[in-house]
């Protein structure tokens, strides 16, 4: 090879190498790990109130398309067989204007092992305010896998009490086809403290209306958990 085809070569690898450099520095990667003594999921205990590992992993762009895989263990009562569950994600985040963002996603909740019978599809929206307040709104064609529909908000607000501790309080409404269930309301209460880098720990004190209690026997209600997560 002349040294006009060696420049060419070399300048195809530098332009190559350049390229998967600016790809990459678009595309931002990051995760959580976590223990829970109990897996809450707006108001109702997912595990049965025992404890769960749970980890998550994201892709995102610096255009703000992102996706992102969250998993747990999980056991219901009475018991329909499901082990662990996978929330599959897609969606937009960014900011709309000053001190406003908004968080739009798809997400497909997959419970391996139960023939895709538990499975189901909801579309949410966040909109947030200097990260101090939040608003989601949730609906569903086929909420919690019934073949109904349910829409579901929760207003949320965040307190920050110096560099290491927040506390964050939200309340939740599920409005279900009376076919499936009676709509019902929830509540909880976090306290929030930063270890390090990356690590966090939650207590969280959960409670419910008794609408929620005769739809989920044992499982709503009066709960607390506390939780360790490690993001990277």
């Amino acid at each position: 090879m002349n040294n006009k085809g060696k420049i060419a070569t070399g300048g195809l690898v530098v332009a190559g190498l350049l390229a998967a450099a600016s790809v990459q520095a678009q595309v931002q990667a990051s995760g959580t790990a976590a223990l829970t003594s109990d897996y809450v999921w707006r108001g109702s205990s997912q595990s049965d109130g025992d404890p769960a590992v749970q980890a998550s992993a994201r892709i995102a762009l610096a255009s703000g398309w992102y996706a992102s895989v969250w998993g747990s263990n999980v056991s219901f009562r009475p018991d329909n067989g499901a082990r662990s569950e996978f929330d599959l994600v897609a969606g937009w985040s960014g900011e709309l204007a000053s001190d406003w963002s908004l968080d739009a996603n798809l997400t497909r909740y997959v419970y391996p092992g139960t023939g895709r019978s538990l499975d189901w599809t909801e579309l949410s929206a966040t909109a947030s305010w200097k990260q101090r307040l939040w608003l989601q709104l949730a609906h569903s064609s086929d909420a919690l896998a019934g073949g109904q529909r349910g829409t579901y908000a929760q207003l949320g607000a965040r307190l920050p009490l110096g560099e290491r501790l927040r506390l964050e309080a939200a309340v939740g409404h599920y409005w279900l086809d009376r076919v499936q269930g009676p709509d019902y309301l929830h509540g909880q209460l976090s306290a929030i403290a930063t270890l390090g880098p990356g690590w966090e720990l939650r207590a969280t004190v959960h409670d419910t209306d008794s609408a929620a209690r005769r739809l989920f026997p044992g499982n709503a209600g009066g709960r607390w958990e506390v939780a360790l997560q490690r993001s990277f």
